[in-house]
């Protein structure tokens, strides 16, 4: 399962991956916006916005970008490693 993950903190870059590893996820992980966002994000499992730590525009450019038939997305208003884990958890239960 691909999943991305769009806002969060910077320090919490490797610690996503690594829970991601954990569900046995692909993670890519955004936390800046970045010139060529659409190109980079792809055709992910699932999308997880992390609401409170990003910027609308960033939002917008990822919901734009995503198959809303293919693609589960999630927003959180938190961006805690138990937020994540919690998805996670849900959505891959599901699956």
């Amino acid at each position: 399962m691909s999943v991305v993950i769009i806002g969060g903190h910077d320090r919490m870059v490797s610690h996503y991956k690594r829970i991601c590893k954990n569900y046995k996820c692909k993670a890519k992980v955004f936390t800046q916006m970045s010139a060529d966002l659409d190109k980079q994000i792809g055709n992910p499992d699932l999308l997880v916005l992390f609401t409170n730590t990003v910027s609308h525009k960033m939002i917008k450019c990822a919901l734009d970008e995503v198959d809303k038939e293919k693609t589960e997305i999630v927003r959180c208003h938190s961006s805690s490693g138990n937020a994540l884990t919690e998805i996670l958890s849900q959505v891959c239960a599901g699956a």
